[in-house]
């Protein structure tokens, strides 16, 4: 591909993950300038890692995101500027699938209780029949790509038997099972996680609503590290408040932060985390490593690796 690369921008908004020294500090042996850049600065480059879209990078020849997930960028309107985007699919398999891993031991040996117990300096134990343990409980994910392979793996290695959902219904490693995405209801009915991992589209927008919480045993809990919108968060709202479901695990919401007169807040059974299941120390180290092999591939004029747009 035809693209002249000279400086490579590190946007300021990456600091909302990691600080954008370190990546920039990273590459610093690339053969390009290197530097971190606010909104001013984005013409000026050649190309720019980012987590946020802002409307001067149609200006720049290459946008790379620091996240797997690219639904806040315009494609159309990058397209029509020739503006090549890439992403960070790949690096996030063993982070998340660690993440839901940590939210399935919280619901399975009660963890969640005893730190909220501890909060009030409350000796509790829990019920005789509240504690169970993951090996030969179910669990079905919903989207079948690098994150949900990477909880497949993990979960996987606790004992928890996998389904998994997914466009075609082709088997994958990992799963015992795979159903089409026009069997999601049969293949969430009966067990007892349900996790998603899907991107955010059109198709997949409120995807779980409330006759997909209808068709799940109220004994099941509900892991979301996908996108917020995924979801119909009222509807998931309404299930936990009428023992619908067992509870929840949610990373992502629809709007974020999260509202704090949202009622997930003090549900005993919901987990909250702030959209960080992917975080991880060495996030810089591996997003930087996409970068490097795209500006080595620049230079060879071979394809750009994780190329969306």
């Amino acid at each position: 591909m035809e693209l002249e690369l000279e400086r490579l921008g590190i946007h300021e908004s990456v600091a909302q993950v990691f600080p954008p020294a370190e990546l920039a500090d990273y590459l610093a042996d690339l053969p390009v300038a290197v530097s971190v850049i606010g909104d001013d600065g984005i013409t000026a480059c050649d190309a720019v890692v980012t987590l946020e879209y802002r409307e001067a990078v149609l200006e720049v020849d290459w946008v790379h995101s620091i996240q797997a997930g690219v639904d806040r960028f315009p494609f159309d309107a990058l397209e029509d500027a020739g503006v090549v985007l890439t992403n960070s699919t790949g690096i996030h398999d063993r982070t998340v699938g660690e993440t839901v891993a940590g939210y399935l031991l919280s619901f399975s040996r009660r963890l969640h209780d005893h730190v909220a117990n501890q909060q009030e300096r409350r000796w509790e134990r829990p019920e005789w029949d509240a504690a169970f343990t993951l090996p030969g409980s179910t669990a079905c994910v919903v989207g079948t790509g690098t994150l949900g392979t990477g909880v497949a793996e993990t979960l996987g290695g606790l004992g928890v038997d996998l389904r998994g959902v997914r466009r075609s219904g082709d088997p994958v490693p990992g799963f015992g099972e795979v159903y089409a995405n026009d069997r999601l209801l049969e293949a969430i009915a009966d067990v007892e996680f349900v996790i998603v991992t899907v991107p955010l589209t059109d198709e997949t927008h409120h995807l779980f609503d409330a006759a997909a919480f209808e068709a799940m045993r109220d004994d099941a809990y509900f892991v979301n590290v996908a996108r917020g919108s995924v979801v119909d968060e009222p509807a998931l709202i309404d299930a936990l408040e009428a023992d619908a479901l067992a509870g929840a695990a949610l990373d992502v919401f629809e709007e974020e932060p999260l509202p704090e007169d949202s009622p997930l807040w003090g549900m005993d059974e919901v987990i909250v985390s702030p959209h960080c299941a992917a975080y991880t120390r060495d996030y810089f180290r591996d997003t930087g490593d996409i970068v490097r092999e795209n500006v080595d591939r620049l230079e060879t004029g071979e394809e750009f690796h994780n190329r969306v747009v």
